[in-house]
């Protein structure tokens, strides 16, 4: 879609006016001349192409390839393309160690960088390429946090490994450790798994937090239909990149804003396909950041709900059989999302950024016959979502679990307290835990981590080890999308500030019914009382840093573990400045 920069836009209301129009803003275009631009590309609306881009893992390898395409959409649509980058944290490198504690952080550091960025410079518009888990949420917080046109765009899944015939994903890998320790691996065989499980760029395969987000990213409506869908080593992502070019340059001609797209219904449209999808229970904490970045309350209890409503009816793993390689192949996100729509579970008038309504992207996309990757809701695999909000007095706040696989959603044990992820992990190692017992990893979430922790380490060792059906974990940190299991996350309020979950002692008897929503411990309010009373706060590890800083202005988990007032706080929006 060509766009005539001097017909459709007026540089007079842009933000870009402060450092590229008038005889005042001769030093700033100094600037630009040292790098190349003509007078032509001054004039012309400034687009900031923000990625994740760097060398610390495959998820973000490809993204610099695909900012390229999206320049080049910029560019053929009148617009000027200014590209920058951001950090990433990879959690299946800083998984299992002290380094998952930088992993929510860097959420807000993301979205917080591109803010300064785009304010520092004073962009239009916004294309974001993200690829790993936090890295996603982090770039969508910033587009409805700035308001500025903004054009979503995932950098793609990794392709399948393969090992004696089965596709395999680094889920298996961490699952081959727990064998291993087990002494049912022997340390060829772990060799061949780590060397065969990830064979290209791209996020972790299966509807882990990457892709459950790449979903979100669809559904929400800030991202191009389709867009979400190809492995990061098709040629045909660089389409779909350069058409988000495109299309953010339509969306700044036709003043198309993510809090435009970003409603409280969108809101509602994303958390449907995350339970549907049996996708990442992380998706209880981005997307009520996501909606505080707008002003819309929208906390995990209410996104519970909706789970609660949905029916699970996408067969991918960890729960389930098939990858995002096997969901792209039937027609990707579109066709979940088509499904939803035809049972009833999506507002189809919910704007994208493309100008066009849900409903109206999906016409003439259909749910495939010849394929059992994805089912009609009138046939789900279980009429309740693959996600579920749990409450009671061991979790005032609320807690969530990933039900998608899990035959026994009911259970009831002996708590195994552990105050911190390597002790636990130690435990489960040495096979120091028995058949029945509810094992608790306190004192590792938003404040107390700080950085609530993922636990997939420990939770793979225990599948690992053929436990996997025969214990139950509970946490105040959180757990990888991959992780699969009775396992139990964001339990709030969280052990640093008192919260039941930090008062439990060995022994202790706790009663999960998934099926009802509830989590509790068997002990007297009273009781619960008294230790309170002798209850001791305790000092983190991280006294100074930026770990310290986020611990002393996150917020709790239900609420998204945001580290600011958000969008009702607002006297100014920076698109209007």
């Amino acid at each position: 879609m060509p766009l005539d920069s001097k017909s459709t836009f007026d540089k007079s209301k842009l933000p870009s006016r402060y450092v590229s129009v008038g005889p005042e803003s001769a030093p700033h275009r100094s600037y630009y001349y040292a790098m190349g631009m003509t007078e032509e590309e001054i004039a012309q609306p400034f687009i900031g192409v923000a990625t994740c881009w760097n060398e610390a893992a495959p998820c973000n390898i490809a993204l610099s390839r695909q900012a390229q395409s999206v320049k080049r959409g910029v560019k053929a649509a009148a617009g000027t393309p200014r590209e920058f980058c951001t950090i990433t944290v990879t959690d299946g490198i800083a998984m299992g160690h002290q380094g998952m504690k930088s992993s929510l952080v860097s959420r807000d550091l993301i979205a917080d960088s591109v803010e300064l960025t785009m304010r520092g410079h004073c962009y239009d518009a916004l294309v974001g390429l993200a690829g790993c888990d936090k890295s996603l949420p982090g770039m969508m917080m910033a587009m409805v946090r700035l308001n500025v046109p903004s054009v979503f765009m995932y950098g793609g899944s990794i392709l399948p490994g393969r090992y004696k015939g089965k596709d395999i994903t680094v889920q298996d890998v961490f699952e081959a450790v727990g064998a291993h320790s087990a002494g049912k691996m022997s340390d060829e065989e772990l060799h061949a798994v780590e060397c065969a499980a990830c064979p290209s760029a791209g996020s972790c395969g299966g509807q882990f937090t990457a892709n459950t987000m790449a979903c979100v990213s669809e559904a929400i409506g800030l991202a191009l239909p389709g867009s979400a869908g190809a492995p990061a080593p098709y040629e045909s992502r660089d389409a779909y990149a350069e058409a988000s070019g495109h299309a953010v340059m339509h969306a700044l001609a036709q003043g198309i804003r993510p809090r435009d797209i970003v409603t409280r219904k969108a809101l509602e449209n994303a958390a449907r396909v995350v339970a549907c999808s049996g996708g990442s229970t992380n998706a209880g904490l981005h997307l009520p950041a996501i909606a505080h970045e707008c002003g819309i309350d929208f906390d995990l209890q209410e996104v519970a709900e909706i789970f609660r409503s949905t029916p699970y009816i996408a067969d991918l793993k960890p729960g389930g059989r098939y990858v995002a390689k096997d969901l792209f192949e039937v027609g990707g996100v579109q066709v979940i999302m088509r499904a939803l729509l035809d049972g009833g579970y999506l507002h189809g008038d919910c704007i994208t950024v493309t100008g066009k309504t849900i409903e109206q992207q999906l016409e003439g996309v259909v749910l495939p016959a010849d394929q059992d990757i994805v089912r009609p809701c009138s046939d789900p695999i279980t009429p309740t979502g693959g996600v579920v909000g749990l409450r009671g007095n061991l979790a005032p706040e609320g807690a969530i679990v990933k039900v998608a696989g899990m035959k026994n959603q009911k259970f009831r044990g002996a708590a195994r307290v552990f105050d911190c992820e390597e002790d636990a992990f130690k435990a489960v190692e040495n096979r120091d835990y028995k058949e029945g017992e509810v094992i608790v990893i306190r004192y590792e979430g938003p404040k107390g981590g700080p950085g609530m922790r993922e636990m997939l380490s420990t939770t793979s060792a225990i599948y690992g080890q053929g436990m996997g059906d025969k214990v139950a974990l509970i946490t105040d940190g959180r757990f990888s999308g991959a992780t699969r299991g009775f396992c139990i996350g964001h339990v709030g309020p969280e052990a640093a500030v008192g919260g039941p979950i930090g008062l439990l002692e060995n022994g202790d008897i706790i009663v999960i019914d998934a099926e009802a929503g509830t989590i509790d411990v068997e002990l007297s309010d009273e009781e619960l009382a008294k230790r309170r009373e002798k209850w001791q706060p305790r000092q983190h590890d991280y006294q100074s840093g930026a770990i310290w800083r986020y611990a002393a202005t996150v917020g709790p988990a239900y609420k998204g573990a945001v580290t600011h007032p958000g969008g009702a706080a607002e006297t100014h929006c920076y698109a209007d400045i």
